[in-house]
């Protein structure tokens, strides 16, 4: 029989001009990169010539440590031809366990990739003279001739120390061509590496491509966590025809990505490979594909100690679609070639017709477990899974393990799983309490008395193991810890009890001494605590307490402590009467300056001078003659429209000389909101109209008048909002977007180009496709960002602000650096652009007010605004030369945006989170206090009015 070398030698003989690995960083930055089977025959030649040369004869097996890579292959290759078994080890697995694997398979040569080289694909070889005497020989690697075995593996270890198993290449290449059979495989066929390799399916994967002549498409561990932009690379940009993952892994895509990507109608997706978990029930299935879906499903079974699989099963259309509740377990299938699935009841007895455990072997499909020397050939192991006979056909009830007793009658928890899984709750409220609820009330239309669970526990999504499946221990912790702090409800009935638990986790997340007082009216956000603190606390208190809520997130962010605790306790329904007496807890005086002004490590090199420019005093317009027509659209409505010709003039005065400038807000500018931007995607918004934006059309609704509505929307149940498209930063979002219309971008007679345009705390800034969600690139900033981003005036550069206080100047083409200039402090202010000057104007929590010059690449002025920082953003009347910041230390500050001179300041005891919005009379501005302040441009109140909460958005008015 051929070994796994041979067949792979065979396919790069037919297929020497094809490319063999595709090694996608998932990045924008950057092309695949590309190894074709001549490349990949060569290069493994040259490592087996090194191995063969560095290494002792008869070496039955060489470690094989690195990361996913275009290498990863080569490696493989030059192992086999050694010929050796590879012994795969995980780089992120603890270092104990890396050794005792080493020293159970006696390894004393292993092969790396080095990142410190100067070629990064360059492979290295390592030889540790003192670890061939840590390391005993095993028997075992004498009891195989030289070149018998293919790979080592091991168990993950989870019920003690890890198993060793051997793999003969007679073992695993009946896999290997039997599924090349089923899946009808060409060489045109893409094959993703979704499995690690210390799991065996990842044998399967690699060599089902590369003995078909096919692709192996390879990516970074972190893209495959990251769910939208792994299905991004797969079918949009690499047109991925087999996969073969977990069921956990697959449902990690979401519903809305799994219909219209990866089983969509147009799905690139041939074969759909499902092994390594319970397959999920048909009814489940059904509703992740899209209807004319045409992938071809499998459900696979198998055990590492027959490594790898060792039946199959292929879904009928008719299964698909078959309604029935009672067909949640898929049947296992038919055994691969040279395999033998046989079945036995507790006593060892064949069965038939009914339960019983699988057992699987073979003739040649034996395998060597730890100290094994042999086996005899035919033998049979447990798999410790228990499934029932029903006409041949063999259904899994769950593992042995998993088999209990409950009310004097046996239940199969992996069957329930199956059952539940094809529930359809989709009309479900989203309150956690109401849907488990609806979970057991409908378990218990479907299953019998025993099998209906007691308690439902919500998770927002399911632990992983290594290998990508569910992590069944870190559920049980999860489970416990929520029972122990349900179980501990009695004990924090006490309300003092439970202040001082909430106080404990208050100081703890934010890092606050353990006497810190937290008084009735403290604020989270206030007190120091960010928007994913706030999340923290929340997840701890549920954890910790058993409290679930949906309005418990919204009471950390908007609430005092007094109101945090009255919402917990009444949720855990502990509130003593006597609490009743209790001041209400209303909002009293914060602190004036309530975010301190903490200096954050820096370590930037290159880092631009910040050190202010002379200019001359008054209003300098910069040139302008290489600008482009473009369009910005902001946050609260605010467009700004700039095109090339020979006069400057706003929208008031069009007599001044320069470029067009055209500043507008949905509800403030009639004539812009006439003028339609020329995007087949967007479009100015216009005055009390709302805009509906779909690409093939553009339907305006009269606010005053449901009316106007067209027949053919109001049949279909009204508007309504659609996900285009989503794009996964990696963390929260606190910045909004901004989106940039390029008119000709691609010469005079190209179409219009949108780019959105957004940061978040992931310390990503992404650059997107407005119609189509394309990463167009992305940076790694030095911080987390929350900051939203500005265009400058020659259109050419985004401008965001980062907590490590930088302010970035970024290519809005390609995200290259143009200019960092550096503050004191955090930067969270939004840039505001002066469209006459070009100045970029910006705030920090430093207290200071910066001007930039980007042309220049200098700080023409800054100024302190006092007591706290400068947390909104600041707002410019670019006709009165006015621009108007607002601190947190209650000050409204009027400056001149050309010199930075103070032209009047209005005090208030409360911090200004909102950020100023200001008109041709009046400049609107909310406190935390609850009032909406209205004063004139010369700082005078003009009125005020009282608003229900914490005002902290940004106001806009009509004129």
């Amino acid at each position: 029989m051929a070994t796994l070398q041979e067949m792979v030698l065979a396919a790069a003989s037919l297929h020497s001009s094809k490319v063999a690995v595709t090694f996608d960083r998932g990045t924008a930055e950057g092309s695949p990169v590309l190894l074709y089977y001549s490349e990949l025959v060569a290069l493994g030649n040259e490592l087996t010539l090194l191995l063969r040369k560095q290494c002792v004869q008869n070496t039955s097996a060489i470690a094989l440590y690195c990361q996913p890579d275009v290498n990863l292959p080569t490696c493989i290759l030059g192992i086999l031809q050694v010929p050796a078994a590879y012994v795969p080890l995980d780089p992120d697995s603890p270092g104990l366990l890396s050794a005792y694997v080493l020293e159970r398979c006696a390894v004393r040569y292993c092969v790396l990739q080095s990142d410190i080289m100067t070629n990064p694909h360059k492979i290295i070889f390592l030889q540790d003279e003192q670890s061939v005497q840590l390391f005993a020989p095993a028997a075992v690697a004498e009891s195989a001739h030289q070149g018998a075995l293919a790979y080592v593996l091991h168990t993950s270890g989870t019920t003690g120390l890890p198993k060793t198993v051997r793999v003969p290449h007679k073992c695993i290449v009946p896999n290997i061509q039997h599924l090349r059979s089923l899946f009808q495989m060409t060489p045109d066929d893409v094959v993703f590496l979704a499995s690690p390799l210390t799991f065996d399916p990842s044998v399967v994967e690699i060599f089902l491509a590369l003995s078909s002549g096919a692709r192996l498409l390879i990516v970074p561990t972190v893209i495959k966590k990251m769910p939208n932009r792994l299905a991004h690379v797969l079918f949009n940009k690499h047109n991925t025809t087999v996969l073969q993952v977990t069921p956990t892994l697959l449902g990690r895509f979401g519903r809305r990505v799994l219909q219209e990507q990866v089983l969509s109608a147009s799905s690139s997706l041939r074969v759909l490979a499902l092994g390594g978990e319970p397959c999920p029930s048909p009814g489940l299935l059904r509703s992740w594909r899209q209807q004319g879906n045409c992938t071809q499903i499998y459900n696979i079974y198998g055990i590492t100690e027959v490594s790898c699989w060792a039946c199959c099963y292929h879904f009928s259309e008719s299964l698909l679609h078959s309604t029935d509740l009672t067909e949640a377990s898929v049947p296992l299938g038919s055994p691969l070639m040279d395999t033998t699935v046989g079945v036995r009841d507790e006593e060892g007895r064949v069965v038939t017709q009914g339960e019983g455990q699988v057992f699987i072997g073979g003739m040649d499909r034996v395998c060597l477990l730890d100290d094994e020397v042999t086996v005899a050939p035919g033998t049979m192991r447990s798999t410790g899974d228990w499934v029932r006979v029903r006409d041949t056909q063999l259904y899994y009830l769950g593992r042995r393990d998993r088999l209990v007793k409950r009310h004097g009658q046996r239940l199969h928890l992996d069957t329930l799983q199956q059952v539940r899984s094809g529930l359809s709750l989709g009309n479900v409220a989203q309150e956690d309490i109401f849907t488990s609820k609806a979970v057991l009330h409908r378990l218990s239309q479907i299953l019998s008395r025993h099998s209906v669970p007691d308690a439902v526990v919500l998770v927002p999504s399911l632990p992983l193991s290594p290998h990508g499946k569910v992590s069944m221990e870190e559920l049980m912790n999860i489970y416990q810890r929520q029972r122990a702090g349900s179980e501990s409800n009695d004990a924090l009935g006490d309300m003092e009890t439970l202040r001082e638990r909430l106080q404990s986790m208050w100081r703890e997340i934010l890092g606050q001494p353990e006497d810190a007082a937290i008084q009735e009216d403290s604020n989270f956000l206030f007190s120091g605590g960010d928007s994913l603190q706030a999340l923290r606390y929340c997840d701890e208190i549920t954890t910790a307490l058993g409290v679930s809520s949906s309005g418990l997130l919204e009471v950390i962010l908007d609430r005092p402590f007094a109101d945090v605790l009255h919402h917990v306790a009444t949720v855990m329904r502990t509130l003593p009467s006597e609490h009743s007496r209790m001041a209400p807890p209303v909002p009293k005086k914060r602190p004036a300056d309530p975010l301190c002004s903490s200096q954050l490590k820096r370590q930037l090199t290159g880092t631009f001078s910040t050190a202010a420019a002379q200019r001359p005093q008054g209003l300098v317009v910069c040139s302008v003659k290489n600008a482009i027509r473009f369009t910005v659209v902001r946050r609260a409505g605010d467009v700004l429209e700039m095109g090339q010709t020979d006069s400057l003039r706003t929208k008031e005065n069009s007599d001044s000389k320069g470029p067009i400038i055209r500043i507008g807000n949905t509800l403030r500018s009639k004539k812009f909101a006439s003028e339609r931007i020329e995007s087949s995607h967007t479009q100015t918004l216009g005055s009390n109209k709302r805009t509906e934006h779909n690409l093939s059309q553009t339907v305006e609704i009269n606010e005053l008048s449901a009316k106007t509505v067209p027949a053919h929307l109001r049949e279909a149940g009204g508007l309504r909002l659609k996900v285009k498209w989503e794009s996964d930063t990696g963390r929260c979002v606190d910045a909004s977007p901004v989106l940039l219309v390029q008119k000709g971008a691609d010469g005079p007679s190209g179409s219009p180009r949108a780019t959105v345009f957004i940061g978040s705390h992931s310390n990503r800034m992404q650059a997107l496709d407005l119609t189509t969600g394309r990463l167009l690139w992305e940076r790694v900033l030095g911080d987390r960002i929350e900051s939203s981003s500005a265009i400058t005036r020659c259109g050419r550069l985004v401008v965001v602000g980062c907590y490590d206080g930088m302010v970035y100047f970024l290519c809005v083409d390609s995200g290259e650096t143009q200019w960092v200039f550096e503050t004191g402090d955090t930067v969270k202010s939004c840039p505001s652009v002066d469209l006459l000057t070009g100045l970029v104007m910006v705030g920090s929590h430093d207290g200071h007010i910066y001007a930039l010059d980007p042309q220049a690449r200098q700080c023409v002025w800054k100024h302190s605004c006092g007591s706290g920082a400068l947390f909104s953003s600041p707002c410019l009347h670019t006709l009165r030369r006015h621009l108007y910041v607002a601190t947190l230390g209650g000050n409204i500050l009027c400056l001149n945006p050309d010199t930075g001179t103070v032209l009047w300041t209005y005090s208030r005891k409360t911090p200004f989170f909102s950020s100023p919005s200001c008109s041709s009379g009046h400049i609107v501005i909310g406190s935390v206090d609850g009032n909406i302040c209205c004063l004139s441009h010369t700082g005078e109140m003009v009125r005020g009015r009282t608003a229900a909460k914490t005002v902290s958005m940004l106001p806009f008015h009509s004129t």
